[in-house]
């Protein structure tokens, strides 16, 4: 058995940006992590992640600027009638980053602290002086990595119980045109002409990468997912009808749906291990929005190590903006404001820096309570006064 200071269970965002804060800690008195680090993945095969894209947005540069498939300093947003909302959004930049780039730059930096082993983890025993991670690699061989910490970043079995979940679920298609379709510095955030769903919303979303080339993707927030049939055709609807793109092939495609939901996330699962990423809350409720959360996280737990403190991961999200994101998910889902009408008037009424600056949790309070009067106030002062009732009462 191999003994290590940390185990990092799963290499996707989550598993790969904790080890990368780890490796590069400075430790303080009584603080690090001299017996090193466990980096335990998948074998190739299909318990690993398919390669995905990252959208998150920061001010200035960043850690990631050096493996960015694009970045935009200019963002649109247009409702359902055709009205559009651009504008630029400095300081911030959206930023777009494949998870093979990533991976692949986060792999290339660690350091020899760091045991990349290949297995697939069957079971974690907690204990008082150290958790046991049991697992088999390619070839079946048992594995066992003992750590006095261990993070499993790993999707949770079931989602913890709620009272709304709805899904953030998309198809996207990396589309290259016969003739220039798109402006490669501004990409469109929100484009609302769809098809409307009863409950929820849908949106497009383009990302251009060249004049001839972009990532356009169709989503929905509703409780169910869509068949192939529906996305296609809904993608076919978009390209089409909305965006009259005229000729192209698909190059690449992805698919997803990311719970959005308004259960409690608990990131301590035993004394010795804790859940990170998505499992541990990482992911904004509102939006599906997890990879500037992931980071955040990471940082966290980074900092708590080096002082040699308990390294239990924050929920990186405000308890205030949590409530609010309770509230617009039981708003979207019962029905009592129109989605798209909706996020159309919030950008419109508040300007996109200012709501992406409340979506990534930097906003302040009075600006956030101005910007509740800015939406539909009797619908949603209702659904307020019913979030805060249900949550007196028992699940």
């Amino acid at each position: 058995m191999r003994e290590f200071d940390v185990a990092v269970v799963g290499a996707g965002a989550a598993g790969l940006s904790l080890t990368r804060c780890l490796d590069r800690m400075k430790p303080r008195r009584g603080g690090g992590v001299d017996g090193g680090v466990a980096l335990i993945e998948a074998p190739p095969g299909p318990l690993r992640a398919p390669a995905r894209t990252w959208c998150f947005w920061e001010t200035g540069g960043g850690p990631w600027d050096g493996v960015l498939a694009a970045r935009w300093d200019r963002l649109e947003v247009v409702g359902p009638g055709g009205d559009r909302v651009a504008s630029p959004i400095a300081p911030l930049s959206y930023k777009m980053l494949r998870s093979t780039d990533f991976e692949a730059h986060v792999r290339a930096g660690l350091s020899d602290r760091v045991a990349q082993v290949g297995a697939a983890v069957e079971e974690i025993e907690d204990g008082p002086g150290r958790a046991v991670v049991r697992g088999r690699d390619a070839s079946g061989e048992p594995v066992e990595i003992a750590a006095r910490w261990v993070f499993d970043s790993r999707p949770l079995p079931a989602l913890p119980p709620a009272r709304t979940t709805l899904l953030q679920h998309f198809r996207g298609w990396f589309v290259r045109t016969a003739a220039d379709a798109f402006d490669p510095g501004r990409a469109l955030l929100m484009d609302l002409r769809p098809p409307q769903p009863p409950n929820g919303v849908a949106f497009g979303y383009v990302l251009p990468l060249s004049p001839r080339e972009a990532l356009v993707e169709y989503t929905e927030f509703t409780r169910a997912v869509l068949d192939d049939a529906g996305y296609d055709a809904a993608l076919r609807d978009y390209t089409g009808r909305v965006l009259g793109l005229g000729a192209f092939e698909v190059t690449a495609a992805e698919q997803g749906a990311i719970p959005m939901t308004d259960g409690a996330f608990r990131t301590r699962a035993g004394r010795r291990v804790f859940r990170i990423g998505a499992a541990g809350g990482a992911t904004r409720p509102s939006t599906g929005y997890t990879f500037s959360g992931i980071q955040r996280q990471a940082a966290a737990v980074a900092g708590a190590l080096a002082r040699g403190r308990t390294p239990v991961p924050p929920v990186p999200h405000r308890r205030r903006h949590l409530a609010m994101d309770a509230v617009l998910l039981r708003a979207l889902d019962s029905g009592r404001i129109d989605g798209a009408g909706f996020f159309a008037g919030l950008f419109r009424r508040n300007g996109i820096p200012r709501v992406l600056a409340f979506l990534d949790g930097g906003s302040r309070l009075p600006g956030e309570l101005a910007m509740g009067f800015t939406t539909p106030v009797a619908p949603m002062a209702l659904t307020t006064a019913e979030c805060a009732w249900r949550a007196l009462r028992p699940m």
